[in-house]
């Protein structure tokens, strides 16, 4: 059994997802993919179930009622995946725009080098950005510094949704309590694990937008993770003990 799974939401990513899927089973490195679908009315479970045949032993699906959001897919992810004994457990885009070879990158800085989350970081080394819009890749960078400077994080990509766990990073998180569920939720995590003392690493990534789909971004998702981070700050100050060091 491989000891990675990657979790992929999906929501009507029908042009994406067998080639992401496809590049993925032909690296080098054997990982699983837990599918988690919600409801997407294009047919993307389908395609899926289709491509399940011929990976029967690495590829799974899991289907939800409806749109329930980024956040509880990859919570619904971690509880499966901690349930079956994954070590390495990834956060991964289903719209190309990650490079699944960055994939072997992110395991082995866990893997190999002993850190206990790997983040897949697109300003560690400038802006990693291509195909974005600069009015985007503005709001994103500064958006990175706004968070910086609330919550005290020293990590330059902090909204970044490209993440490799060690599963003793997601055992110590109570994922019932996570609150948010789009970007907030990507920052909700690693503020989470570096305030429990876990080893944290950003790896330089070249981030891609994606070319066929539609983007999932909304006001409502940003302004979820505006005022989500000073209620965290907050939290942090009121509620100390659920951010409590990890005892190791």
């Amino acid at each position: 059994m491989a000891d990675a799974l990657i979790i992929i939401p999906t929501y009507n990513e029908r042009e994406n997802i067998v080639k992401i899927l496809e590049q993925i089973f032909s690296l080098p490195k054997d990982f699983h993919v837990l599918v988690v679908d919600d409801n997407s009315p294009d047919g993307t479970a389908d395609m899926v179930r289709e491509m399940m045949s011929g990976f029967p032993d690495s590829l799974f699906l899991e289907t939800r009622n409806g749109k329930l959001g980024l956040g509880t897919a990859y919570i619904h992810g971690f509880k499966w995946a901690l349930a079956r004994h994954y070590e390495y457990i990834f956060e991964m885009d289903a719209d190309l725009s990650h490079n699944p070879e960055d994939l072997v990158r992110l395991y082995n800085t866990c893997a190999r080098k002993g850190y206990d989350l790997a983040i897949g970081s697109r300003y560690i080394d400038g802006v990693n950005v291509v195909n974005w819009p600069l009015g985007r890749v503005l709001m994103s960078y500064f958006a990175s510094i706004y968070v910086r400077v609330i919550t005290g994080m020293p990590f330059q990509d902090t909204t970044a949704g490209f993440k490799c766990y060690k599963r003793k990073v997601l055992e110590a998180i109570n994922l019932d309590e996570v609150k948010f569920s789009g970007y907030a939720f990507q920052i909700e995590m690693k503020f989470t694990a570096w305030k429990k003392g876990f080893k944290v690493k950003e790896v330089s990534i070249v981030f891609t937008d994606r070319t066929q789909g539609e983007s999932k971004m909304s006001s409502g998702i940003f302004k979820e993770a505006v005022w989500g981070v000073i209620q965290l700050k907050w939290k942090s100050l009121v509620n100390p003990g659920k951010f409590k060091k990890h005892k190791f």
